[in-house]
């Protein structure tokens, strides 16, 4: 049987470390960083850690609000979810990720696109 993404992503420790740089991005990204001006980050690398985990595969639940629920109201725009995409490709060659999971997760993401970007 082949290995979830879960189990190509590293597992959990892994993972955390991958979320720890994405959301280290996210805050740092100019175009995406005033959506984060006033979050919790550690609530913020909880959710990220928890959907990641959940939607690759792996044992952890998701406890945060569905993706329409939590962007609503955001008017999030393309430009936008790049830029998210982006940083998230940024960390996952930091942290020396294949090229095979990274168009994996691209592709996951870009399915999302729906539920989050609102024109």
């Amino acid at each position: 049987m082949p290995a979830t993404l879960y189990e190509r992503l590293g597992g959990g420790e892994r993972i955390q470390r991958l979320v720890t740089d994405v959301v280290e991005n996210h805050y740092n990204n100019p175009l995406i960083r005033a959506r984060f001006a006033n979050s919790n980050r550690p609530e913020v690398e909880r959710h990220v850690f928890e959907f990641l985990c959940a939607g690759s595969g792996g044992p952890q639940c998701y406890t945060g609000k569905d993706l329409v629920t939590a962007h609503k109201g955001m008017n999030i725009n393309e430009q936008e979810l790049v830029a998210a995409i982006d940083d998230i490709l940024d960390a996952m060659s930091r942290n020396g990720y294949d090229q095979a999971e990274k168009n994996e997760v691209v592709a996951i993401l870009y399915s999302l696109k729906g539920d989050v970007v609102r024109l």
